[in-house]
């Protein structure tokens, strides 16, 4: 398999930074009683993540989650509270590896299974961490917001598999 140019992984650093900065960001500005903004960059990270397991392997995946988490933990006490940020970067960093573990797991099965049992699975762990966290002890509808928020993080994982597919027929291609 041909690797990337190594330009990619930081890129995939940079993506990952922003992609977490921003949905700390988002998730303190409801749209309703059942959803945030921030629900809606959440499955980027999944893709970042097992585009970069797939193409560079499961340790520079593993570098990238935590290159990822910290730096946009920093990001997240400055442009979030430090509540958020403390609940999202332990409901990141916990659902992240367990993504790229999966995905590891499954990287030899059908295309699109590792991508979506993979990011489904630490989306619920991702949305059951998070909202116990963030908001607990706060009069806001923390059960509503966490159903709308893992129903759109599952719609989108289901759409990233778009992209996912087309990088990898890019790949075949390119090979």
């Amino acid at each position: 398999m041909r690797k990337l140019h190594p330009m990619s992984i930081q890129m995939a650093y940079l993506a990952m930074i922003a992609t977490v900065a921003s949905f700390n960001y988002l998730v303190l500005f409801p749209i309703n009683d059942w959803l945030t903004w921030g629900a809606f960059p959440y499955p980027v990270a999944f893709l970042i993540t097992e585009l970069t397991n797939k193409f560079h392997g499961v340790e520079k995946a593993r570098r990238v989650v935590f290159v990822g988490f910290l730096a946009a933990a920093i990001l997240s006490i400055w442009l979030a509270t430090p509540k958020i940020a403390f609940a999202s970067a332990s409901a990141f960093l916990v659902a992240q590896l367990l993504d790229v573990s999966i995905f590891n797991r499954l990287r030899h099965q059908p295309w699109w299974c590792g991508i979506f049992l993979a990011s489904t699975l630490a989306s619920i762990v991702d949305t059951v961490i998070f909202w116990s966290l963030a908001f607990y002890g706060e009069q806001v509808p923390i059960v509503t917001w966490a159903l709308g928020d893992f129903g759109v993080k599952f719609g989108l994982d289901i759409l990233m598999l778009v992209p996912f597919r087309l990088a990898i027929r890019r790949l075949v291609v390119a090979t």
